[in-house]
């Protein structure tokens, strides 16, 4: 974790978390990917807060905003991060579920007209 100081300041800029990187490899993370921690041994080449990560992730799965959370990092820096750890074989990622779209209408008021005329 990050180090702070008592009054909640972190005394390393978060961005030195990801070596100074502001961008992740892979543009395909959001907010609401769902992180999945891969059952490896977690070695020295690890940085700490990459650590952090798969640490938090051995219960279960846990959405890329809940790690930020977790770490008190910007969710910018926890993208770099996850990235990372994906490209390296430690993590899934897997993409939100798209909302559901929503029913036509018509097509609900035919099924029950359809219905109601089976119940008479």
């Amino acid at each position: 974790m990050t180090p702070r100081q008592s009054s909640g300041r972190r005394l390393v800029p978060a961005y030195l978390a990801t070596g100074g990187r502001a961008r992740p490899s892979r543009n395909t993370l959001d907010r609401l990917t769902v992180l999945i921690g891969v059952d490896m041994p977690i070695t020295s080449e690890v940085r700490p807060e990459e650590h952090r990560i798969l640490e938090l992730l051995r219960p279960g799965a846990l959405t890329l905003a809940e790690v930020a959370a977790h770490l008190h990092l910007p969710v910018s820096v926890v993208k770099v991060l996850v990235a990372d750890l994906v490209d390296a074989g430690r993590l899934h990622a897997r993409v939100p579920i798209p909302e559901a779209e929503q029913f036509d209408r018509q097509i609900l008021e035919r099924v029950l007209d359809g219905l109601r005329s089976l119940k008479s």
